[in-house]
C-alpha cells in the first residue's frame, strides 16, 4: 500500500517510476489488513499528526475514487468495561481533541443508540468521527493502475537482493531475482515487516521486526455493526511490548456482509500457522461486545505481520548512510490508514520542498544501529 501510494504520487510529477514486488502488489501485509484509517489509535504528538493527515488525504482520495477502493467514512467507537478504562479512555480522548480529533463520549445507554446489537455490560466509551475503512487490495490496485497509466513500470516477482554502488555509495542498480534493474535518484524502502532484512542487502539498518496479528472472517450476515468497534485497551495493545501474546476485541463490517474479527499481536516472526488459542479468544472477547456473534458461524482465519519499531513510530525519511535511499517503514499496524501521509512526505522529500508535516520524529537516524553491509 505505501510502495504504491508513493509510486503514484512521484508519477504525477512526470517521475520515472519502477515498483518492484517480491511477489505481485498487495500481496503481502496490504492483503492480510483490515483496511483501517484510524486516529482513534494515536497517541497525541507526532503519532496523531501523521494520522489526522492521511484521514485528510484518505477522504479526498475516497471523494474521488469512492466505491472502486470501497472507501467508507463510517467512524469508530471505542468501548469500556469498566469505569476504570472509561476514565483513561475519556483522558485519552481529551488529549486528542486539543489536536483536532472530533469525538463524543458517550454513556452506556448511548452506545445501543449508536450500536443497537451492543453488550449490555459496558460502562461508555468514545465515538470517533474520522474513523475510516477502506478495501487495501482495492487501494492497492488503483495505485499500480494510476502509476501504469502515467507511464511507471511494475515488475512482479522481482525480489531486491542486492545493490551496485557508485560515486559516494549511491545506489546505481538493484540486483533482483529477475535481473539488474538501473536505478534512479532514489531507491525507497517500502518491505513493510520486511525492511529490515531489505535494509541489510542493501548494506544498511533499520530497526523493524514483524508483529504477528489473527484476523476472523466470518460467513456474511445481515449487519450487525455500522461502525468499527474496539476495546479501549486495544491502544495499549499496539504501544504495549513484551513477548506474550495480547487479544483486544476489533469488529468491523465489510461491504460484502462478512464480519471481520481481531485483533492480537505477539513476537513469533514471521510464523504463519494460526494458533488455535488465539482464534478463541478472539471469539470469546468478540461475543462479549455483540452477543448476537454466538450464532454466527466462522468461514476462515488468516494470520499478518505488522512491521513494528522499538517507539511504535514509522521510519520516514532519508538513510544516514547511502545518499538516495529513504525509507518508509514500521507502521506497525497502520500502513493503510498512513499510507498517504506517508506518500507525501516521500514526496516532500523527493521534490526538495518543505515537508507538509515534520519529519523530525520519524527519522531513520533517531535509532543508532549504524548500517551494515550487504551479503
Amino acid at each position: 500500500m505505501i510502495g504504491s501510494a508513493i509510486g503514484t504520487r512521484l508519477a504525477a510529477h512526470d517521475i520515472s517510476v519502477c515498483i518492484l514486488d517480491r511477489y505481485e502488489p498487495a500481496a503481502g501485509c496490504s492483503s492480510t489488513g483490515e483496511g483501517n484509517i484510524l486516529v482513534s489509535d494515536k497517541l497525541p504528538g507526532a503519532d496523531l499528526a501523521l494520522a489526522l493527515r492521511s484521514a485528510l488525504l484518505w477522504r479526498e482520495l475516497g471523494a474521488k475514487l469512492g466505491d472502486e477502493i470501497e472507501y467508507d467514512p463510517k467512524g469508530g467507537l471505542v468501548v469500556a468495561h469498566s469505569d476504570e478504562e472509561l476514565t483513561e479512555l475519556f483522558a485519552l480522548a481529551r488529549s486528542q481533541q486539543l489536536q483536532g480529533v472530533r469525538t463524543r463520549f458517550l454513556a452506556p445507554d448511548d452506545l445501543r443508540t449508536v450500536e443497537p446489537s451492543l453488550s449490555e455490560n459496558l460502562a461508555g466509551g468514545v465515538f470517533y468521527d474520522d474513523d475510516a475503512q477502506v478495501q487495501p487490495m482495492r487501494a492497492v490496485g488503483a495505485h499500480i493502475a494510476e502509476i501504469r497509466r502515467l507511464g511507471g513500470r511494475v515488475v512482479a516477482g522481482a525480489e531486491v537482493v542486492g545493490a551496485e554502488f557508485g560515486h559516494e555509495r549511491r545506489i546505481r542498480s538493484v540486483t533482483t531475482s529477475a535481473g539488474r534493474i538501473e536505478a534512479g535518484s532514489y531507491v525507497v524502502n517500502a518491505a513493510g515487516p520486511w525492511a529490515s532484512e531489505l535494509a541489510q542487502r542493501l548494506g544498511t539498518a533499520v530497526p523493524v521486526v514483524p508483529r504477528r496479528g489473527h484476523v476472523l472472517v466470518t460467513e456474511p450476515v445481515s449487519p450487525i455493526t455500522d461502525h468499527k468497534v474496539y476495546e479501549a485497551n486495544y491502544v495499549g495493545s499496539i504501544h504495549g511490548g513484551g513477548s506474550e501474546w495480547t487479544v483486544s476485541a476489533v469488529v468491523e463490517a465489510t461491504v460484502s456482509g462478512t464480519m471481520l474479527l481481531g485483533s492480537s499481536r505477539e513476537s513469533v516472526g514471521f510464523a504463519r500457522t494460526p494458533n488455535p488459542a488465539i482464534v478463541a479468544a478472539i471469539a470469546r472477547s468478540s461475543v462479549a461486545l455483540f452477543p448476537c456473534l454466538e450464532r454466527v458461524r466462522l468461514m476462515r482465519t488468516y494470520v499478518g505481520f505488522r512491521p513494528a519499531t522499538p517507539d511504535r513510530l514509522p521510519i520516514i525519511g532519508r538513510d544516514a548512510s547511502i545518499p538516495g535511499l529513504l525509507h518508509a517503514t514500521g507502521h506497525e499496524g497502520a500502513g493503510i490508514g498512513l499510507a498517504e501521509a506517508t506518500a507525501e512526505a516521500i514526496e516532500d522529500l523527493v521534490l526538495g520542498r518543505a515537508p507538509t508535516i515534520e519529519l523530525a520524529p520519524y527519522s531513520p537516524g533517531r535509532f543508532d544501529t549504524g548500517a551494515r553491509e550487504g551479503p
